[in-house]
């Protein structure tokens, strides 16, 4: 065991698999930080974080307050007397509690700081079109993701991968990361830089609005936008047909340059087959999710729903 003692904060599936690094690398981790239970489903069932559900099979001590600036809390982690606090994929601290370890308190963020600082960097980083990205250690300051850095790591951005699977990828490299930046506190070798502190590239929440398909942007836009949330929360459009509007989500797809006089939006099929048409080209449709029916790919789709001559996405 390892003597310095660690609480870690984290709620996702992105912060288990930092968390088991740091176990499997024998850290002492005196705490663990996570969101509260909350019902979800359309049973209303008692949900867990996956942070939690770790930890407790493991034997962690675990905490969830719904107020991190409580007095009851902030003597509870206090007596927990650790001297570095792990933050990945958490929400803002207070002063309170990321000033309390003598160590200080470092994140996790998935992109190469200062861009895409925000909630969703690993989704803005496709939908922007990067062909890079990365993972950056930072400690905690008063702002958002503002704080002095201390070690990145940079990766490539394949041209057709998902956001699904670059988290995956990020999430392994952030592991790595995340136990040499102990490493390095603890030997007392870290050095740090600071951020300069004007925006670049913001990665704000994403909400219906800003994940809605406009099929009259170009089209590598618009391929961006998809699998930039694909898996999740997914890009979606309206399908206007026989007088009635469905919503559809679209995850796999695929880009074919062509000449037509399409207006944006139209739909053509054939019995394999799903184009959208764009600007210079189509949008083929390899795998959606029509409004009442199961994510699907296109072909079990075109076996039992019929896209009217005149049906578009808007």
């Amino acid at each position: 065991m390892k003597d310095i003692r660690i609480v870690f904060m984290g709620t996702p599936d992105f912060a288990v698999a930092t968390l088991n690094a740091l176990i499997d690398e024998k850290y002492n981790v005196v705490g663990v930080i996570t969101a509260p239970d909350k019902p979800a489903g359309r049973g209303r069932k008692i949900n867990q974080s996956a942070v939690k559900k770790y930890a407790v099979e493991k034997g962690l001590t675990v905490l969830q307050p719904t107020n991190l600036k409580n007095e009851d809390f902030l003597a509870e982690l206090k007596m927990l007397n650790a001297n570095l606090q792990i933050i990945v994929a958490f929400r803002m601290l207070p002063k309170e509690v990321w000033n309390m370890p003598a160590l200080g308190t470092f994140n996790l963020h998935a992109s190469l700081l200062p861009a895409y600082r925000g909630a969703a960097p690993i989704n803005w980083a496709i939908i922007n079109g990067e062909t890079t990205t990365g993972v950056t250690t930072f400690f905690i300051d008063e702002k958002i993701d503002t704080g002095a850095i201390i070690l990145q790591e940079k990766i490539n951005i394949a041209p057709s991968e998902t956001v699904g699977e670059l988290h995956d990828r990020l999430m392994d490299l952030g592991c790595k990361l995340v136990c040499t930046t102990v490493e390095s506190i603890q030997s007392g070798t870290v050095t740090t830089q600071e951020q300069p502190l004007e925006e670049e590239k913001p990665a704000p929440k994403l909400f219906p609005e800003n994940c809605k398909i406009d099929w009259t942007q170009p089209m590598d836009t618009i391929y961006n936008l998809i699998r930039g949330l694909n898996p999740y929360p997914a890009a979606w459009s309206t399908l206007s047909q026989n007088e009635s509007e469905t919503k559809v989500q679209f995850y796999h797809v695929e880009k074919e340059i062509a000449n037509h006089q399409l207006t944006a939006g139209s739909i053509l099929t054939d019995k394999k087959n799903i184009r959208v048409a764009v600007y210079n080209g189509y949008i083929i449709v390899k795998e959606l999710k029509v409004s009442g029916k199961r994510k699907m790919d296109a072909v079990s789709l075109l076996n039992g729903y019929k896209f009217e001559e005149k049906a578009i996405m808007l």
